[in-house]
């Protein structure tokens, strides 16, 4: 950690960074989601960077993210250590970017099912920070005390006890005062962290017997040597083996990367019986058979697209019988709506003019469209109804309509581009900006042209 926080000092973006070792770092958005907050343990540590003024730097958070990983990344490498560059988001709340749930009857086989998923991760593009939730095995040892062999040397089980618990964690013995200290401070007996960790030393400790001979441990205990149990997830009442990544590169959506890592998944193999299946919504309903479910920011996107697909159906709806109720006609209120799917021509190019991506707030964006664009077609067809019924014929009363409405058409669409300057360059709404710029520009323009012209035929 000491070596990373060195290694970022020079990053101009960078104001400083505290590292926390072996404990968290205070709860953020991060620690309430991914659940950092019960990050604690000698094999840990976070270090949060502080950033200069967005105003005093070129580049957003993200990108600054970016260049950052690699660098990291090679510390860690050096180390063989895991080391992950997590931005404090906005962003949705799941574990991480891309997260890949694998269900399945017998542990060990969901387990390897995960380490493969793993390692396809690790060799496809864009895919970083690949991670799983599975704890490398780790050696127990189970020490039993002899007791015969303890009475016979005038030694006791429970001074066995409190000495291998003195040596593994520590006792307080006694306390040092100074006069330069506020506090005291204890002076504790244990063994070093190499002693710790190794059981042939642990053993090689002498305890003086009643006869004042020192009687080593390892001819009072025996040693069983087991491996420590790993963690099980749940969720739903389901074991899960979760396997998770982050996205970064030129695509940064993660269906992309689901894309193309689902043809190498499908030809994973599995024992004999048995079929690994994908699913990309809900979960799977028996776990008799092995299924990788794709969870994290697809599952957001997914349901949050659905929602708002839903969301603007419905409006379209509504904005149609409106329509007939005040013209009494079906087939008027469909050329007044195609100025809607006109708006969708702006709000691609200006997506891709800008080198967006289209997000929730995009969608939101030609949602609350929807309506101004169809208000266009209705001011320039009610016109046309008008000088209509005022006598005028149908193509000089289309051509009234669109030098008459225009420019109160136009300045819809200029009220609508300048309010959504303002949001144009945040982070979260930019694709709502670009969906009522791009929208109303193209819709406008289109709509003065097409919506008089399908009219007349």
């Amino acid at each position: 950690a000491r070596e990373v926080g060195l290694s970022l000092k020079d990053v101009p973006e960078i104001k400083d960074y505290q590292i926390y070792a072996g404990d968290n770092a205070p709860i953020n958005f991060n620690g309430l989601v991914r659940h950092y907050d019960l990050r604690k343990g000698p094999n840990v540590a976070d270090i949060q960077l502080n950033l200069i003024d967005k105003g005093k730097r070129s580049d957003q958070s993200h990108a600054i993210a970016k260049r950052l990983r690699p660098m990291v990344q090679e510390v860690g490498e050096k180390y063989d250590a895991n080391v992950k560059v997590v931005e404090v988001p906005p962003g949705p709340p799941v574990q991480s970017t891309i997260v890949a749930e694998v269900y399945g009857p017998d542990t060990e086989e969901r387990q390897r099912v995960g380490k493969r998923v793993k390692s396809i991760f690790e060799k496809t593009a864009g895919i970083v920070d690949v991670d799983w939730m599975v704890e490398a095995p780790q050696t127990k040892y189970k020490l039993d005390v002899n007791t015969e062999k303890a009475m016979m040397s005038g030694i006791s089980s429970r001074q066995v006890v409190q000495t291998v618990t003195m040596a593994l964690r520590g006792k307080d013995v006694s306390r040092l005062y100074s006069e330069k200290e506020l506090n005291d401070v204890p002076i504790t007996v244990k063994l070093p962290k190499a002693g710790r960790s190794d059981i042939e030393k642990l053993k090689q400790l002498h305890m003086k017997s009643a006869s004042g001979a020192m009687i080593p441990v390892a001819d009072l205990v025996t040693v069983t040597e087991d491996t420590l149990e790993s963690s099980i997830h749940r969720k739903n009442q389901r074991r899960v083996t979760y396997v998770l990544a982050e996205v970064a590169g030129e695509i940064e959506s993660p269906v992309y990367a689901l894309l193309d890592t689902g043809e190498e998944i499908d030809n994973i193999e599995m024992p004999e019986g048995y079929n690994l299946s994908q699913i990309f919504a809900g979960q799977p309903f028996m776990t008799d058979d092995y299924t990788l479910k794709w969870d994290g920011e697809w599952q957001i996107t997914y349901e949050v697209f659905r929602d708002l697909g839903i969301a603007f159906a419905v409006v379209l709806v509504i904005i149609y019988m409106l329509i007939i109720g005040w013209f009494q006609d079906f087939k008027v209120p469909i050329i007044m709506m195609i100025a809607i799917p006109l708006s969708l021509i702006g709000i691609l190019v200006g997506h891709w003019v800008l080198g967006a991506f289209f997000t929730a707030t995009s969608m939101i964006g030609m949602i609350a469209l929807a309506g101004i664009m169809v208000r266009n077609s209705v001011l320039l067809i009610d016109f046309i109804n008008i000088r209509l019924d005022d006598g005028e014929s149908l193509k000089q009363a289309v051509i009234e309509a669109g030098a008459v409405r225009s420019m109160p058409i136009l300045l819809t669409a200029g009220t609508v581009v300048i309010g959504a300057v303002v949001i144009l360059f945040d982070p979260i709404f930019q694709g709502l900006a670009i969906s009522l710029m791009g929208g109303a520009v193209a819709s406008t323009a289109l709509t003065l042209i097409m919506i008089p012209l399908i009219y007349f035929m």
